[in-house]
């Protein structure tokens, strides 16, 4: 049986993308939970540039990023397709996970952590951010079609742990009312049956934020 190894953390929402992926595949494998304020000389090793998690081992080969992991997962084993099979519609999924990841999940980050004029700034980007994909999953479940894909996978963050961290800061950002789509989406993302299985739970995921909260304030 081939080794595969996966190095994360357990809140991480980059980790848990490949931990899905994984999941979906029927892929066996060991979990390495890191201390990313404490790295271990492995992961350091195994991902010297960026020195971040997840990165995945095979056959002692490492492979880091999470979306590059997860189209390596996608052609290594067999199983239900993680990215499209028509070559336009594999573009385009990579084309919205790249919006996603350089666009949508930054202003959303700095909207939380930036104060003043920046965090309105950063919440007035977001939401013109947003406003893209809650027009592209119109009309369709998942952003794969029927089925959960790569662009809902690496939508991770906004189905899940934004709505947990919006909620502890009292931002009225990502709304039903705003965005009736998006919301619906989330509401079928995390209900369903494969993914809330697998999602870290909430309560320790609301401790974490917390913690982090009390860190700002500390030093404000």
């Amino acid at each position: 049986m081939a080794e595969v190894k996966l190095f994360g953390r357990w809140n991480s929402p980059f980790s848990q993308r490949v931990e899905m992926a994984l999941k979906l595949k029927g892929v066996e494998y060991e979990f390495i939970d890191e201390d990313l304020r404490n790295k271990s000389p492995l992961l350091l090793k195994y991902n010297p540039i960026h020195k971040k998690v997840p990165v995945l081992l095979h056959n002692g080969k490492p492979i880091a990023e999470s979306s590059v992991i997860i189209e390596y997962i996608d052609e290594t084993w067999e199983g239900p397709s993680i990215l499209p099979k028509d070559p336009y519609e594999r573009a385009m999924a990579r084309f919205w996970v790249k919006f996603i990841d350089e666009k949508c999940l930054t202003a959303m980050s700095e909207a939380c952590s930036k104060t003043g004029e920046e965090k309105e700034k950063a919440i007035e980007e977001a939401a013109q951010l947003l406003k893209f994909l809650e027009e592209e999953i119109k009309g369709k479940k998942f952003f794969g079609g029927e089925n959960i894909g790569l662009v809902d996978i690496s939508s991770n963050f906004i189905g899940y742990w934004f709505g947990i961290l919006q909620e502890l800061m009292g931002l009225e950002l990502l709304t039903k009312e705003k965005y009736p789509n998006l919301c619906e989406w989330i509401d079928g993302f995390i209900n369903h049956s494969f993914v809330k299985d697998y999602l870290p739970p909430k309560d320790k995921i609301t401790e974490v934020y917390k913690a982090w909260l009390n860190r700002r304030s500390n030093f404000a």
